[in-house]
């Protein structure tokens, strides 16, 4: 794998992560527990919108082959994209969307933070856009994990069940193989955020009155293209349009 080749990676799971958070969230439309969380829910999805755009622009023009980010982003197969498992998932109910909310935030907070000191210009400047977004993503699923948590038995229960059912996705987003490796200086060491990231999700679990589920076996593959029966579902939606009419312009 050359640097081109990794960078070329390395915006694809950027972008995807952001593409598929945002079709996810995106569900929440007309669907809010509350008019407020409807329109909330639905901004976060349009933030995460705007940055895969920039980042499979990016990736683009890195390929090199012409291809735009409509092309990359509905003119893949689910093996050609590069997620994380966990933004695939299906919503549940309002706790366990604001669980993974709560955990992918959080990280990606951190994440950007790092990203900032890219010596790649372009990561740099979307990731400086995306802290701003991202830090108040942050804050939003941090009071509902809070509100629930703390909240009625009903409440606390869903929360809790939330936070334990995606536990199990949270490994990914630590893991480091040879596209960052090849990227130094370019890429963030998410390992060196890790421990950063368990203080505070476990700081804002424990003030929520809820446990911090063990450690237990991680689930993996989305970053290299392997996926749970979910993205599958996604793609055949969002990519109708392109699909049944692929020669379509507007």
């Amino acid at each position: 794998m050359t640097q081109q080749q990794a960078l070329y990676k390395y915006c694809l799971r950027l972008g995807d992560n952001a593409l598929v958070q945002s079709y996810r969230l995106s569900e929440w439309c007309s669907n809010g527990p509350i008019l407020e969380e409807d329109l909330a829910l639905t901004n976060f999805a349009l933030d995460m919108t705007g940055r895969a755009q920039a980042l499979l622009t990016y990736a683009g023009k890195i390929d090199g082959n012409g291809k735009t980010d409509d092309d990359l982003a509905y003119r893949r197969g689910e093996r050609e994209f590069y997620n994380l498992l966990m933004h695939e998932l299906p919503n549940g109910d309002f706790a366990n969307t604001i669980a993974r909310l709560f955990y992918s935030s959080t990280f990606e907070y951190l994440f950007f933070s790092g990203l900032m000191n890219s010596t790649d210009e372009t990561l740099a400047a979307i990731a400086a856009k995306s802290i701003k977004e991202v830090k108040y993503h942050m804050a939003h699923a941090t009071d509902w994990v809070l509100r629930l948590g703390d909240g009625t038995e009903e409440s606390h229960r869903r929360m809790q069940q939330g936070i334990s059912d995606n536990w199990m996705f949270t490994g990914e987003m630590f893991e480091m193989d040879e596209v960052e490796m090849l990227l130094a200086g370019v890429s963030v060491d998410v390992a060196e955020i890790k421990e950063k990231w368990l203080a505070q999700v476990s700081k804002v679990i424990a003030e929520a009155t809820l446990s911090l589920p063990p450690d237990t076996y991680m689930q993996t593959g989305g970053r290299n293209g392997i996926h749970t029966e979910y993205l599958g579902h996604i793609l055949s939606e969002m990519q109708y349009l392109q699909r049944a009419y692929p020669t379509a312009t507007w």
